[in-house]
This record gives C-alpha cells, sequence and structure tokens, in this order.
C-alpha cells in the first residue's frame, strides 16, 4: 500500500531532527534603502520588490524585520550571505 500511515513523518519528529531558524536584518545608519531591498531580492528566494521594500521599510521603522524563516542550514548560508554583502544582522534565532 502507497499511501500507508507508516510513510508519513511524524512532524514533531521532523522538526527535532530539521531545526528552523528566523533570519532578521537590524536598522543601521549606514546601509541605504536601496542596498537593503537589492540584497534582500537577491539573496532571499521568493523575494518580490514589493515584499523587500516593505521589509526595509520595516526595518527603518521598527529597528527590524524577520526577512526569511525555514530550514536552520539555508537559514546560516543566507544570514552568512547577507553579512557579506554589509548588512547588520542580528543572531540566527533557533525556532
Amino acid at each position: 500500500m502507497l499511501n500507508s500511515p507508516s510513510t508519513v513523518l511524524d512532524k514533531k519528529k521532523s522538526k527535532t531532527k530539521y531545526p528552523e531558524a528566523r533570519v532578521i536584518v537590524l536598522d543601521d545608519s549606514f546601509n541605504t534603502f536601496q542596498h537593503v531591498a537589492n540584497c534582500l531580492l537577491t539573496i532571499i528566494p521568493g523575494m518580490s520588490k514589493k515584499k523587500a521594500w516593505d521589509l526595509t521599510i520595516q526595518v527603518d521603522k521598527t529597528g527590524s524585520a524577520e526577512v526569511w524563516r525555514g530550514n536552520l542550514e539555508q537559514a546560516e548560508l543566507y544570514h552568512e550571505q547577507l553579512v557579506s554583502e554589509g548588512l547588520t544582522m542580528a543572531p540566527i534565532e533557533k525556532t
């Protein structure tokens, strides 16, 4: 039987095995809106221009914005890439 219950992954076990994390950009006084938005657009998968600008404005107004959430390994990659572009980042938050 292809759809037997034994082939379904237990969500609790999956989360334990594959921890999730949040990638958060912090406000600073040296990165321009354009630079932050461009970085988000080119580094974060599925990012639209509108969402990149909305998140950039959120960073400016509130001091931070969660720009991505998901698998820890991917979060580490995006975090590293954003840091290498000069963005000010919060430490990765595991969820």
